[in-house]
């Protein structure tokens, strides 16, 4: 049984800095942009004491409403830091659906870029909060989202009422190592500290609450089935507003002490461009994704040999695709993993140690220290499991 690690996510990349420090940690080959695991760790630190200079306390909501930009990726370990819990927001959501998630949530600081090709997040939130262009940084009053104060911009040209990402970075001489320091040693591990929604199938979505010890746990077993070390470079194609991202992504990832190389959106051209780039011996993707890739492999040179292994989930997995990352990409120790949000996610996963057959066929054994019950409605009985002895047929998550 795999030992459990009683860490919060703060800690947790105070630990692999000091035992990684000149490692990459971060890097986007599109903005020239790569942090070494101890520069990483310095400008997360940076960040949460901007954020408790805001007067953020331990539990208290911080949504993110953008693609896969760096300053995702930030405050995520920076929330994990002082203690703040970072609620994702769908990048696909209409104006309604932000609506609800940022009253349902009680979320009292946003932080956004302006949107994709297809929204305007700055429309929407003014539509929303049209008491923004009467206000000053951090005193947003809105009739719509009363819990709602500070709204954050990441990029350019910052709108009225705004802070800029950058007034964060300033802020953080507010507040001293020690008392980031402080508030960092008063989180538990059984803290919540981060919200995801989801809604499967029951309509309006729900917000999970995830421990420190849901995630960080759940990717070290992710970890140990794509056998990660701090040698491995992860190309993160799937948002990071989705656990894909930022449990089976960038949090996999840091436990192990390897390297983040995430696109901001996804394109196969430039994911084949960065695995080439960066080396990457992994790659994350839903099927329709890798069937992409695959097709322009036929319609351009791309080095993928650097590839090993990497998670294909989302959806049904067709064993043909797999087969064809395996032979064509040289993801030889390719996995497919099945779960859900709640679980944190992933239940059950293949490894890289199981046969090809098995990999491209099943959804893999349970994880360690999960529980699974097997109902067949049919015949009125069920298969407990409890150890992983067995592998599981079926879809992927």
């Amino acid at each position: 049984m795999q030992k459990l690690d009683r860490i919060t996510v703060g800690a947790l990349l105070d630990r692999v800095a000091a035992e990684n420090p000149d490692n990459d940690a971060l890097v986007y080959t599109d903005r020239d942009l790569r942090y070494s695991y101890r520069e990483f760790n310095e400008l997360c630190r940076k960040v949460a004491k901007g954020l408790m200079a805001l007067g953020i306390q331990k539990g208290e909501h911080v949504a993110i409403w953008a693609t896969n930009v760096p300053e995702w990726v930030t405050m995520q370990f920076a929330t994990g830091k002082m203690g703040a819990v970072l609620v994702t927001v769908n990048t696909n959501y209409k104006s309604f659906e932000v609506e609800y998630l940022l009253k349902q949530s009680d979320t009292t600081t946003l932080v956004m870029i302006n949107g994709t090709k297809t929204s305007d997040y700055l429309k929407m939130i003014n539509d929303l909060c049209p008491e923004l262009n009467q206000c000053e940084p951090g005193n947003l009053k809105a009739e719509k989202l009363p819990l709602l104060k500070n709204v954050i911009f990441v990029g350019e040209n910052t709108p009225q009422g705004m802070f800029n990402w950058n007034d964060i970075l300033e802020l953080a001489s507010q507040v001293s190592d020690e008392e980031l320091d402080a508030r960092q040693a008063s989180l538990d591990p059984d803290d919540c500290i981060n919200m995801q929604y989801t809604s499967g199938t029951t309509g309006f979505p729900k917000g999970v609450m995830l421990t420190h010890f849901n995630i960080i746990n759940n990717a070290h077993s992710i970890a140990d089935c794509m056998s990660f070390s701090n040698r491995d470079r992860l190309c993160i194609p799937v948002p990071f507003f989705h656990c894909f991202g930022c449990v089976l992504g960038t949090m996999t990832c840091v436990v192990s002490g390897a390297t983040m190389v995430p696109l901001e959106v996804f394109h196969p051209v430039r994911v084949l461009e960065t695995i080439e780039k960066e080396r990457c011996t992994a790659v994350h993707g839903v099927p329709t994704m890798f069937i992409m890739e695959l097709e322009q492999m036929d319609k351009g040179n791309y080095d993928t040999s650097s590839l090993r292994t990497g998670i294909m989930a989302g959806s049904p997995c067709p064993i043909e695709v797999m087969k064809s990352v395996v032979k064509r990409m040289g993801a030889s120790e390719i996995t497919i993993t099945y779960g859900q949000t709640e679980a944190s996610p992933a239940i059950t996963m293949t490894s890289t140690a199981d046969p090809i057959e098995v990999r491209v066929a099943t959804v893999g054994r349970v994880i360690p220290n999960v529980e699974a019950r097997i109902i067949d409605l049919r015949l009125e009985r069920y298969v407990h499991q409890e150890s992983r002895e067995r592998y599981v047929p079926g879809a992927t998550m």
